[in-house]
């Protein structure tokens, strides 16, 4: 290993951004050289500069700006474009987060170029490999150097898959790291106000390919939340995947449903802590809700964040289900006893992960990272 190594962190869609704030900064406080490639997976301002600024992120040294695409042809840019990068940079240790397109093209660039990695967020799964972001999970762990787990169920999926438990390392979880960073200035009022909301509103965020990609699935869903929004005033903030189809299925700005570009994080979250309900297909707002104490329905048939469901405020339901589940969690609120967050989800993953980190570049034999509580 160099006398002083570089860390390098890939990143493609805006959760990777959450993720990565806190291990970023733990990690420039113990004086490790670091970099960010922003990969441009998410190529819409709103979807990722917007996150630099609200999470102190540094600029990257990298952009590809690869934008959208099939699967095939956005991995292949990918692919080819961090590779580039990687050898340009020559980086001790690569760290990818999630499982977006940008970690699965970054982990199959640097196992080909002998480049340590580290993945975040690893152990994760639905055991549904017809989701995209399934392979890619089970890719990356199987090709990283060093794993993070965000959870205790994912030690024993990494086990079963014979990932030696020398490799990993169970932290908790560092996107709940930055919405613990940002708590303070989450106040809904201002964001309320300007979107013209009421003071008892519901937000929906969908973006999966099964919920959005044919015209049939999107028309099944948006009909259930048209639904929801004659219960309740609804917020859509729209990601750019799959908003033309969206729109064609009849979920358009009027009436009881405000349709709106991305918001960025804070201002996003603010949104969520103010909300009566959230109806979704993302599994960081899973989480995020989980402590938020805000009832969450997940409109997908499974969730590789079991842990929300129970531990937290979340429910899996399919669209036909969507509008009956809405009505009876607007009745009965969130239930999210006190306490019981998933162990590790105080704040101090970051730290965790960058004390890891520190001592593998140094050589060092890692001992398990300890438990920690949550911060009152």
């Amino acid at each position: 290993m160099r006398e002083n190594p570089l860390v390098l962190h890939v990143l493609g869609a805006r959760p990777n951004f959450v993720k990565a704030a806190p291990v970023v900064r733990a990690l420039g406080e113990l004086g490790v050289r670091q970099g960010i490639i922003h990969t441009g997976q998410h190529y819409d301002a709103l979807m990722s500069d917007v996150f630099f600024a609200d999470l102190g992120l540094p600029e990257p040294v990298a952009n590809l700006g690869v934008g959208s695409g099939s699967h095939a042809k956005q991995t292949a840019a990918l692919l080819v474009g961090l590779e580039g990068v990687v050898q340009e940079q020559e980086p001790d240790l690569v760290v990818v987060y999630g499982d977006v397109n940008s970690t699965l093209a970054a982990i199959l660039v640097c196992a080909k170029l002998g480049v340590r990695t580290a993945h975040v967020e690893a152990g994760l799964r639905s055991f549904d490999r017809g989701m995209p972001e399934e392979v890619n999970r089970v890719v990356t762990d199987a090709l990283a150097d060093v794993l993070f787990a965000t959870s205790p169920e994912a030690l024993s999926y990494l086990a079963s898959e014979g990932v030696p438990a020398s490799k990993v390392h169970l932290v908790g979880n560092p996107m709940i790291d930055s919405l613990y960073a940002a708590l303070p200035s989450l106040d809904p009022g201002p964001v309320v106000e300007q979107l013209g909301l009421p003071g008892r509103y519901a937000v929906a965020t969908l973006h999966r390919p099964a919920n959005v990609d044919t015209a049939e699935a999107a028309k099944e869903l948006v009909d259930a939340v048209l639904d929801v929004s004659r219960q309740i005033p609804l917020v859509v903030p729209v990601h750019p995947r799959g908003k033309a189809r969206l729109a064609e299925a009849g979920l358009v700005d009027g009436g009881s449903i405000r349709v709106v570009d991305p918001l960025g994080y804070v201002d996003f979250l603010s949104l969520v802590r103010g909300a009566a309900l959230v109806v979704t297909d993302s599994g960081g707002v899973q989480e995020e809700t989980t402590v938020l104490g805000v009832p969450c329905l997940t409109v997908r048939p499974n969730t590789e964040r079991p842990i929300t469901i129970t531990h937290g405020t979340n429910r899996l339901v399919t669209p036909a289900l969507l509008p009956a589940a809405a009505e009876k969690f607007l009745a009965d609120g969130a239930s999210t006893p006190a306490g019981e967050l998933p162990v590790l989800w105080d704040g101090q993953a970051g730290p965790r992960i960058a004390k890891v980190i520190s001592a593998w570049l140094k050589g060092d034999n890692l001992a398990p990272a300890s438990q920690g509580k949550r911060p009152e």
